[in-house]
């Protein structure tokens, strides 16, 4: 029995079932509550949460539709909406619990009427009158590790490729994509092609390596359709730099 088929057995049938005897969780953003089960957690309490120092630096303004793909729980569309980042919230997931822990945190925060989610393999789903000002997703990572973790794992990019082929449909006029990827999984020339095979074009990258990284570092590729104008804060220049007082790296805008 080869060593791929038991680490997909682990991923696939193992860890869920010991993640299911673990209690659930809760995280609050800005006031939105949220309880949800650790194994719907693909980074977004943690490593998500580094969207909002970084559209703060890039001084974007509110958004009026935001929409988070590959969602779970919800954690940086619901961070965003409730630290005033966008006036409506969108969110999608193809596994059916994340999707019920969005609609019970929509509820419990009497959001009905500022957030919507909906239960679709990649956009497939989703109805045709959904226009987003802004896209954000912390999506699969990797193309050859995580196999059968649906949170991780992307094979051959065809989870990524699809998005790509069929977002342009979906963005207002001169929207924005921003996608949190993982240096250790990919590069930007994981998926530079197959962005501008799709009439898209890449219009900002932060925080990346040319090359493959032994650990995970993540970085944010800026994407609209090809044609439109870009907005002044995705064309900003941002960076990583030391803040002395808190001895850690924190986004910047550079003059």
């Amino acid at each position: 029995m080869g060593s791929r088929f038991l680490k997909r057995l682990e991923n696939e049938y193992l860890r869920p079932i010991l993640r299911w005897l673990r209690p659930s969780r809760h995280v609050s953003y800005a006031g939105i509550e949220i309880k949800y089960r650790s194994e719907l957690d693909g980074g977004g309490t943690e490593f998500g949460q580094d969207f909002l120092p970084f559209l703060t630096a890039r001084d974007m303004p509110k958004q009026q539709r935001a929409f988070e793909w590959c969602c779970g729980p919800g954690f940086i569309g619901f961070s965003l909406l409730g630290n005033g980042f966008c006036e409506t919230l969108c969110l999608a997931d193809i596994n059916p619990d994340a999707v019920a822990s969005c609609e019970r945190t929509i509820s419990v925060n009497g959001l009905g009427s500022r957030a919507s989610v909906f239960q679709s393999d990649n956009l497939k789903d989703i109805p045709a009158s959904e226009k987003w000002n802004l896209v954000v997703s912390n999506p699969p990572h990797f193309v050859d590790q995580y196999e059968g973790d649906l949170r991780a794992h992307d094979p051959d990019w065809r989870i990524h490729q699809e998005f790509f082929a069929t977002i342009g449909n979906f963005l207002a006029k001169d929207g924005v994509i921003i996608l949190q990827e993982n240096n250790k999984g990919s590069t930007i020339e994981s998926f530079r092609a197959m962005i501008g095979n799709f009439g898209l074009e890449i219009v900002f990258l932060d925080g990346h390596s040319p090359t493959l990284t032994k650990d995970s570092e993540f970085y944010y590729i800026g994407i609209m359709r090809q044609g439109d104008v870009p907005p002044v804060w995705a064309i900003t220049r941002v960076g990583r730099a030391v803040d002395p007082l808190q001895n850690k790296l924190l986004w910047q805008r550079y003059s």
